[in-house]
């Protein structure tokens, strides 16, 4: 499980061997049936995580109680609240799993004394802030921008798994659209 761990973050930045062992020790092994919740709104993320498998993603309930998913991660990805993990302020964001699923843990007081004592950690925490950045940006742009077929396509041509292994209703609240509305566009 580690491994792959590791492998990921050693693709990203350079760090000691020793260091990045005695970062992984600080990891606890965690499975999660599907539909765990991992996360509630209102709890605060206290724990980083790090998806080995399976499915989870991180979605908001609005005030008329519609789901609007903001992150689908498969395999292999950091999944948190963000902005809940670095401030310690309650969530607005549920994580649930969407498959089985296996996850390695650390804890926020261990994540952070980690990146004061080990800087290719720090570097590796900085550039997870990039790419989540980036990443929502984008999401953003896609959003604003592009109409709901083409978000439908471009989610289609980019991560047809998404459409393969997700329902018509996860992937209606990715694309921030109806199912109905999906499924006129699945069937043109």
């Amino acid at each position: 499980m580690s491994e792959i761990f590791k492998e990921f973050i050693t693709q990203l930045v350079i760090i000691e061997e020793q260091d990045l062992n005695k970062i992984i020790a600080n990891f606890k092994h965690q499975k999660v049936k599907r539909n765990a919740i991992i996360l509630s709104q209102g709890e605060i993320c206290t724990h980083f995580y790090f998806l080995i498998t399976g499915c989870v993603r991180t979605y908001y309930i609005t005030k008329e109680g519609q789901e609007k998913t903001r992150l689908i991660s498969f395999g292999d990805n950091p999944v948190t609240a963000l902005t809940s993990f670095i401030t310690q302020k309650p969530s607005v964001e549920f994580i649930d799993a969407l498959e089985d699923s296996e996850l390695l843990s650390m804890s926020q007081a261990d994540f952070f004394r980690f990146t004061n004592e080990v800087p290719g950690w720090a570097t590796f925490y900085q550039k997870m802030l990039e790419f989540a950045f980036t990443f929502q940006n984008n999401r953003i742009e896609d959003l604003v921008t592009l109409s709901a077929k083409e978000r439908y396509e471009k989610l289609l041509k980019e991560r047809p798994h998404y459409i393969q292994r997700l329902s018509n209703r996860i992937v209606a609240t990715y694309l921030d659209i109806s199912q109905e509305t999906l499924s006129r566009i699945k069937s043109k």
